[in-house]
């Protein structure tokens, strides 16, 4: 009895991945795996553009480190490769000093994220995205919820806080005395 061979796509590194023609798609690399992830609405754009705006006016004048946004490639996990693209990433100067960002994929994580939760992502799909990033280093992780006006904060320490529209948001572990009301990040 003979049984068919299986044949194993190969899994892509980090490196791999960044050297890949566009496709026209959304996708993210896990665990080696090209995957497709879902278009943001018009909705998402605005909420991911009004954060990174906040963040940036306070960041620039405090002269904290950079931004980045667009789903810039983070690289999460090693052997096999994961590259996730968060909605707003922050690198300390610590990290990557003054200047001009490489644009060759690197391993340093970032200190935040901030990440747009879409209606059609549910809650265990991005709490499972957030563990990810905690687990590769990153500091901190604010989920940003339009349908509940919330901010879901949660810290590689294990606490997580959830701020309601009403609520400041603060993170002075790494943003010093960096404050913001919720709601202004969905007006």
């Amino acid at each position: 009895m003979s049984t068919a061979p299986t044949t194993t796509e190969p899994r892509l590194t980090a490196e791999q991945y960044a050297e890949l023609a566009d496709s026209g798609r959304l996708d993210e690399l896990v665990r080696g795996r090209i995957v497709p992830v879902s278009r943001p609405s018009v909705r998402h754009g605005q909420i991911c553009f009004e954060a990174g705006l906040i963040l940036a006016e306070f960041v620039k004048k405090n002269n904290l480190g950079h931004l980045v946004s667009n789903d810039a490639a983070i690289v999460t996990e090693r052997d096999p490769d994961t590259v996730r693209g968060a909605d707003i990433a922050f690198y300390s100067y610590n990290k990557f000093p003054k200047g001009p960002l490489p644009s060759e994929v690197r391993h340093e994580v970032p200190d935040l994220i901030v990440e747009v939760r879409s209606p059609s992502e549910r809650w265990p799909m991005i709490l499972a995205k957030a563990a990810e990033y905690l687990a590769a280093g990153v500091s901190v992780v604010v989920i940003l919820d339009d349908e509940r006006r919330s901010a879901n904060v949660i810290s590689a320490d294990g606490s997580t806080r959830m701020l309601a529209d009403d609520d400041e948001l603060a993170i002075p572990e790494i943003l010093g005395d960096f404050h913001v009301p919720i709601q202004r990040f969905f007006e």
